[in-house]
């Protein structure tokens, strides 16, 4: 069942996702060669710690850490480890918190050091296939309108879109209805509503969209080897067009 906010229960949203957007842009300053993903893990703890929030993955299903830190061919819930970052590795990191009893979720690809073009180009399509999904979430227009933008960007630069996780809603819950595919054809799918609030968030592979979980339950790669890229934002629908709520200052 999808679940419509109220302008009171959206702002609460933004404020999580507020929080989840100052924590990952000081993640991303951290980011640099010869540093390990639990240093970040850490990090993040402690500024949610110091907002009165709560990390929501830590726990979530028993996923041992507040952040997904995956590395280069991980696709996403990468655990933060004591390997070491290098030179020319991508990162992306997913974080949510729990915050007044409403969720924020993002996520973000950070370069380490100076990348390869190859990883440069595959980060920056999937950040613009993002911005192409939010741009179709439109008061009635169709949910499947934003997966079709998705997978439409993504597949004229040449990459392929994972089928095995997609966006979500969210709000009291960190996982509601609808699932929100990144791939799918347009004009179908639930219509989209003002107070539906949407965690968008497009995983692109470099090369086939096959994926293997590795054996501690969580970890999730490309089969064939490939560099992986994720970027996420929790969004609103509005009848002024979308809101994203997890950009940082509302900028």
């Amino acid at each position: 069942m999808v679940i419509l906010k109220s302008p009171k229960e959206i702002e609460k949203i933004r404020i999580s996702n507020q929080i989840v957007a100052d924590i990952l842009c000081r993640l991303e300053e951290e980011v640099k060669p010869g540093i390990d993903t639990l240093y970040l893990n850490d990090i993040a703890e402690k500024m949610a710690s110091e907002r009165d929030a709560i990390p929501a993955f830590k726990g979530y299903k028993g996923y041992p850490f507040s952040l997904c830190t995956s590395v280069n061919n991980v696709i996403v819930h990468g655990m933060p480890s004591k390997k070491i970052l290098v030179e020319g590795d991508i990162i992306s990191i997913d974080f949510g918190v729990l915050y007044d009893g409403y969720y924020g979720d993002a996520a973000v690809t950070v370069p380490v050091g100076i990348i390869s073009e190859r990883a440069m180009r595959l980060a920056q399509v999937t950040k613009e296939a993002l911005y192409k999904g939010i741009e179709k979430a439109v008061l009635n227009g169709r949910l499947s309108n934003i997966s079709h933008a998705v997978q439409s960007h993504v597949e004229a630069a040449g990459y392929s879109v994972v089928r095995t996780f997609v966006g979500h809603g969210i709000g009291s819950s960190l996982h509601e209805d609808p699932q929100v595919p990144n791939f799918g054809k347009p004009g179908m799918g639930v219509l989209l509503k003002r107070g539906m609030t949407l965690a968008i968030e497009p995983m692109v592979n470099e090369m086939d969209y096959e994926v293997e979980i590795l054996e501690d339950g969580w970890t999730a790669v490309t089969k064939d080897g490939g560099l992986s890229a994720h970027f996420e934002h929790t969004v609103a629908i509005s009848e002024n067009g979308p809101i994203i709520l997890s950009e940082r200052n509302g900028s």
